[in-house]
């Protein structure tokens, strides 16, 4: 957000026209990380949140693909899903999937008393 034409300047490549973009992407992050933070807290209760973060690892590395095979985004900003997507993507996998197991658990469990308490009326 403060920088943001350092990736650009890194990797030697063209400036874009609108570095005010990449600065709202930076807030948009920044905000995402505010996010992230009270869901670590009770990622039971704030799943919605860790959901919608893990919508973005993958669509961000699937958009990067099809406007790289598209030719309008050079190979260079792959390094940027690197560092931004694919190395968290395995952590948000894991804690959905935690979350997934332990509804299924809860359903199967109240699931189970519901039939108990039927079959005694």
């Amino acid at each position: 957000m403060l920088f943001p034409l350092s990736f650009f300047n890194l990797f030697d490549l063209p400036l874009p026209e609108y570095p005010t973009i990449w600065q709202a992407v930076g807030m948009i992050v920044g905000v995402y990380g505010i996010g992230y933070w009270i869901a670590g807290d009770d990622h039971h209760r704030h799943w919605p949140i860790i959901l919608v973060g893990y919508l973005g690892k993958i669509f961000g590395p699937v958009g990067f693909l099809q406007n790289w095979l598209m030719g309008t985004i050079p190979p260079e900003f792959f390094y940027m899903n690197i560092t931004n997507d694919l190395i968290w993507l395995p952590f948000f996998t894991l804690v959905l999937w935690e979350v997934w197991q332990r509804h299924r658990q809860q359903q199967t469990a109240s699931g189970t008393s519901s039939r108990r308490e039927a079959a005694t009326r």
